[in-house]
């Protein structure tokens, strides 16, 4: 015989007996990783609100949980795991939806733990409203994956948390081939949107009151390379005559848009022509963010990155010399297997040397089917930990010292909502943080602010 639990109806083993959810549908997200990941979550929501989902906080009771993950390291993995469980405790009545990169990886695995409903992989993710109509709690977990040469098509997506900012996602995929990376495996080969479209929901995002757009992707200066996918035909492609240096100049042109920013972008795709062209720019904010990844071109090699450390020292000091403000963030990994202690003390001595603000320090975490696990010795892991705080340190110093040579100086800050404590956060345009007590009149007001 059925019961009532909230607002369904189940049978006492658990599963459901009038449909799969109540009458007033409600859906909860929880995003771990990139800004890739948080523009695709709100695309998700947006797909679902139009199927008459109505969205709720996390930690609200709801009827679907959908958790978008990373699998960059084993710590998402692990919090992926820990999400579910909280779920269960809470609310083991409801359906659990698992996707992203861990998903597509590990599909099997994760169908495994107990409590996820349906896992749905990198070519499936945006169907996911056809997929709930056949979801049913109690049956075994149901995995809608498929080989990962077999994603092709690109899916626009762009977040819409709040109208301040934005996270618009331009490309996908990546053609590279780094030793220690799994995200080709997960999000397939690069991919990208159209300029025109680009540029189409840029002016939807203006409209909207959004003042600041992050372009995101996976392989952002890669934009526009290869073939390009015609929806609703898989058989189709096309070939692409566009690069990032034109999204950026057309990008330039649309009203209404204050603010972009640049995400991140490989320093051998960080052209002379894309520098000059943001120095120049009032739109395009001066900052960057390159990853490194390592200081030692002998570590740079078994990574199989594309450059050497001279390339990137180029980079940064081409920045500097056309935008001495310009804010420059790095990505470095320790303890990557092979790496000496020598080799880490170039690594230091290098990020050290370069005139960058602050660093994103990952300490290396071994990846299934990577071929960084052929590589020895491997690096202890208290050795990778002590590293990661070295360095951490260093960003410290670094993000302290670029504050304080512009103090004094009068800069535009975007202001957000309020944050906490009836404070309020704000971003410069070469990315130092401001925090001061919340007035209304200023959230998503680009306000002159001293230093």
């Amino acid at each position: 015989m059925g019961k009532y639990k909230g607002n369904v109806l189940y049978w006492a083993a658990g599963r459901i007996f009038a449909g799969s959810m109540s009458a007033a549908r409600t859906v909860a997200f929880h995003t771990l990783g990139c800004k890739l990941n948080y523009s695709e979550t709100s695309a998700i929501s947006r797909l679902l609100e139009k199927e008459g989902f109505a969205k709720k906080d996390f930690d609200d009771f709801a009827d679907v949980y959908v958790l978008n993950t990373c699998s960059v390291t084993d710590n998402a993995d692990k919090e992926c795991r820990q999400l579910v469980r909280r779920i269960q405790r809470r609310s083991p009545q409801s359906l659990v939806v698992i996707t992203g990169c861990y998903a597509q990886l590990k599909p099997a695995e994760i169908a495994g733990i107990p409590g996820v409903d349906l896992v749905l992989g990198a070519g499936e993710k945006f169907n996911i409203a056809h997929h709930l109509k056949e979801l049913t709690k109690g049956d075994s977990a149901k995995i809608c994956s498929c080989d990962i040469e077999e994603v092709l098509e690109f899916n626009s997506s762009f977040s819409m948390n709040d109208r301040t900012r934005t996270f618009l996602k331009v490309q996908d995929g990546c053609d590279y081939n780094c030793s220690f990376c799994t995200i080709p495996m997960a999000r397939g080969k690069s991919r990208s949107d159209s300029i025109r479209n680009v540029v189409s929901h840029a002016r939807f995002l203006a409209a909207g009151g959004v003042k600041e757009i992050v372009l995101t992707g996976v392989n952002l200066g890669d934009f526009g390379s290869g073939t390009l996918s015609i929806p609703g035909n898989s058989s189709s492609r096309k070939e692409r005559m566009e690069d990032f240096f034109g999204l950026v100049r057309e990008l330039d042109q649309v009203e209404g848009i204050s603010r972009y920013r640049i995400s991140s972008i490989e320093p051998n795709l960080l052209t002379n022509e894309i520098i000059e062209f943001v120095a120049g720019s009032r739109k395009f904010m001066p900052h960057f963010h390159i990853p490194l990844q390592s200081g030692s071109n002998r570590i740079l090699g078994l990574m199989r990155r594309r450059y050497k450390r001279e390339l990137y020292a180029d980079r940064v000091s081409r920045i500097k010399a056309f935008m001495p403000h310009a804010a420059i963030g790095s990505d470095v990994i320790v303890g990557f297997p092979g790496e000496r202690e020598e080799d880490f003390k170039e690594t230091f001595d290098f990020l050290h040397s370069q005139d960058i603000s602050y660093l994103h320090v990952f300490t290396y975490s071994e990846r299934d089917n990577t071929k960084a696990l052929e590589i020895e010795p491997v690096v202890p892991m208290n050795i990778r930990h002590q590293r990661n705080k070295t360095l951490r340190n260093l960003s410290y110093m670094k993000m302290q010292y670029f504050t304080q040579s512009h103090a004094g100086e009068t800069r535009k800050v975007l202001f957000e909502g309020q944050h906490r404590d009836a404070m309020m956060e704000g971003y410069t345009d070469n990315y130092i943080k401001v925090s001061t007590s919340y007035r209304e009149e200023w959230v998503n007001q680009v306000v002159d602010w001293t230093i």
